[in-house]
């Protein structure tokens, strides 16, 4: 059945099999997403192993610490590849063809943020496999692992959200892509390395407090190295859902934008 018929639900179904599709056709999306986010957790955890000698560092094992940078780094991907694959839709004229189906314009939308999570799940799922492999500890055990993978789809929804914003309203690839650094920086601005309280610059404990990122990487390693920590997770799992809704109503309004215009 085309997807330009049917109800909301198989419309959403069509495409988001279509977004999962062509992101596996380009491997130049799937293996980064895949592989950088594992080197790094690497070589930080080569570089920066001595620091859990420091007082008050909260693990004896800096990998399960650093296991949170490299789920967020994925969802940094799903922000490129959501607003990547929009904004090639822009440029192929494939929004403007839209606008003469039957086809609901929140099917896109959903489609490719569902698609994106798809890719996501797969790609955490290889996160957390490799750290096992690596001797990484989930202290919260099988529910810490559920929480895990919720906490993750829910940020990774945030960032593609973002990212499809970027992509609808620029109607530009190269436009997302000059984004992905400034929001790169604002991952390493974050507790990603060290806990806020040992960072010793004050300027840079200061941005990292305030940098909501912070955040959503204290909710996750949470589950890898403290337990189950309410304000955390509560933290962790209410920025993320802000700024999912708000980056879903951004990237709804600019795609009926997007569609008038054309």
């Amino acid at each position: 059945m085309s997807p330009t018929t049917g109800t909301l639900g198989l419309q959403v179904a069509q495409l988001a099999r279509r977004s999962v599709l062509r992101t596996f056709r380009q491997p130049a999306q799937v293996v980064p997403t895949v592989l950088f986010p594992l080197f790094l957790l690497a070589v930080n955890t080569a570089g920066l192993e001595a620091a859990t000698e420091l007082p008050g560092f909260p693990s004896d094992s800096y990998v399960d610490f650093a296991m949170a940078f490299a789920f967020m780094q994925g969802a940094l991907f799903s922000m490129v590849n959501a607003g990547t694959d929009l904004a090639r839709d822009v440029e192929s004229g494939f929004l403007q063809r839209l606008a003469l189906t039957p086809m609901r314009r929140a099917a896109l939308l959903l489609g490719q943020l569902a698609g994106v999570m798809a890719v996501s799940l797969l790609a955490g799922v290889i996160y957390l496999l490799v750290g096992l492999v690596a001797g990484v500890t989930v202290v919260t055990g099988v529910g810490g692992v559920a929480v895990l993978f919720a906490l993750a789809l829910l940020i990774g929804l945030a960032f593609a959200s973002l990212g499809a914003f970027i992509g609808l309203r620029f109607g530009s690839a190269e436009a997302v892509q000059g984004f992905f650094p400034l929001f790169f920086v604002l991952l390493f601005l974050s507790s990603a390395s060290l806990p806020r309280e040992l960072i010793e610059q004050d300027w840079f404990r200061t941005v990292a407090t305030w940098n909501p990122v912070s955040y959503l990487v204290e909710g996750i390693r949470s589950l890898f190295v403290i337990g189950w920590d309410g304000e955390a997770l509560a933290l962790g799992f209410g920025i993320a859902a802000l700024v999912a809704a708000a980056g879903v109503a951004g990237a709804a309004r600019a795609l009926g934008t997007r569609v008038v215009r054309g």
